[in-house]
């Protein structure tokens, strides 16, 4: 299963070390895109040294949104790369995971919240403690649809 994971770069670094744990437990469930993300080298200035620029990385993501059978996204930091992905994804018929941290003190865009009414997205409050156990459940979720979607 190739994972693609969300997580604001250029809009703010702040929670890096959340973004490790996540796509430490994505691995468990496939193969992750987009791990540079919770790299703790990639500055807010995000990957000044790829030689193309900002074309070649956006042409590159959404190639891999394309080969991707799921998102994952921390959308706690305003990220509108984030936002941008997310559009993709839904217009794509992806399934799509946010994990907000309403501890954080912020506010959760509505064009994010809001969406969660379409099946393949959903929103997810959470507590750092709770990421295991909220991606467990999710992916065992995934599973078991594929299983049901092919016996049917």
């Amino acid at each position: 299963m190739n994972i693609y994971f969300c997580g604001s770069i250029r809009g703010g670094r702040q929670d890096v070390n959340i973004y490790q744990r996540i796509v430490k437990q994505l691995q468990n469930y496939g193969n992750v895109l987009t791990e540079h993300v919770s790299y703790d080298s990639l500055s807010d200035k995000g990957e000044d040294a790829v030689l193309n620029g900002d074309k070649a990385i956006h042409d590159r993501d959404m190639k891999w949104l394309m080969m991707s059978d799921v998102i994952v996204a921390e959308v706690t930091q305003p990220s509108l790369g984030v936002g941008y992905e997310l559009g993709h994804a839904m217009a794509m018929k992806k399934r799509v995971l946010c994990l907000f941290r309403p501890s954080s003190g912020k506010v959760l865009s509505a064009m994010i919240s809001g969406a969660s009414s379409d099946s393949l997205f959903q929103v997810q409050d959470y507590k750092e403690d709770d990421v295991v156990s909220i991606l467990e459940k999710y992916f065992v979720s995934i599973k078991a649809d594929r299983v049901t979607y092919r016996s049917t």
